[in-house]
């Protein structure tokens, strides 16, 4: 029995700890560039990745659909994904030659991933857009996804402390008083939060799915908005609960004025 007392004590400040904060997931497309100039290197080429950017932790990414849209146009680009390695997790990556001007917008639907510890599935869907050459029309076009951020700042050409506004929708439609979760890619690691609370911020849509943020500082800034989905996945024979998200990556330069 006296071996007991200290076990019992021992299971109840178990109980009474909090539980570990879950962390933010992100389906990521990232660009060599997202500004391409006449000096710019005529190929351009992506990486999709499935991260928990702020704490640059990697997650594997089963094969993905990726899709191109410029002037209006739709391009599947699954065929064109070669697997690659990050963090010894499993990443894709494709190229682009930029041929013409144009706002190309690079999107990609991720594979369900079962998140063990949530008891749900997350599927995220996710883009970038890119200005070529100069070229000012279609920054501002949905790619189609189920859920998605349509930018109503232009996603390109800011800088650090400049604020992006977004209108998120879920099949179209307006997603109202949904959380939508901020995180930037903190690609080396060097950058460590203060608390837990500030690794992932987080704003609220408004009645028509608008959003607004302002990036502290320069770098690739990752906005996911965030739903349930209608539909159900089924595993072990039961309907698993599935969270939808609709990512877009933004790039902000560093401040011109120090």
């Amino acid at each position: 029995m006296r071996h007991l007392a200290p076990t019992l004590v021992l299971l109840a400040f178990l109980v009474l700890l909090p539980p570990l904060p879950a962390l933010a997931h992100f389906a990521m497309v990232i660009p060599d560039e997202n500004i391409v100039t006449q000096e710019s290197s005529k190929t351009l080429n992506f990486q999709f990745m499935f991260r928990h950017p702020s704490e640059n932790t990697s997650l594997d990414l089963e094969k993905c659909k990726a899709e191109l849209l410029v002037d209006g146009k739709k391009t599947d680009l699954t065929g064109q994904l070669a697997e690659f390695q990050i963090q010894g997790k499993k990443a894709w990556k494709a190229s682009l030659e930029i041929k013409k001007p144009g706002v190309y917008i690079v999107g990609m639907d991720a594979a369900p991933y079962w998140e063990k510890a949530e008891d749900q599935y997350i599927h995220h869907f996710s883009k970038t857009v890119v200005n070529a050459l100069n070229a000012e029309d279609g920054w501002d076009k949905p790619l189609g996804q189920k859920i998605e951020i349509i930018p109503l700042t232009r996603p390109y050409g800011l800088y650090a402390g400049n604020s992006f506004t977004g209108r998120a929708v879920y099949k179209n439609k307006p997603l109202a008083g949904r959380n939508v979760e901020i995180q930037f890619m903190n690609a080396d690691g060097k950058l460590k939060a203060p608390a837990e609370a500030y690794v992932t911020q987080a704003v609220k849509t408004d009645h028509d799915g608008v959003f607004t943020y302002t990036a502290p500082w320069a770098g690739w800034w990752g906005f996911a908005a965030l739903t349930d989905d209608d539909d159900k996945i089924k595993r072990d024979g039961k309907d698993k609960k599935v969270e939808v998200g609709g990512d877009m990556w933004v790039y902000f330069h560093e401040s011109l004025v120090k």
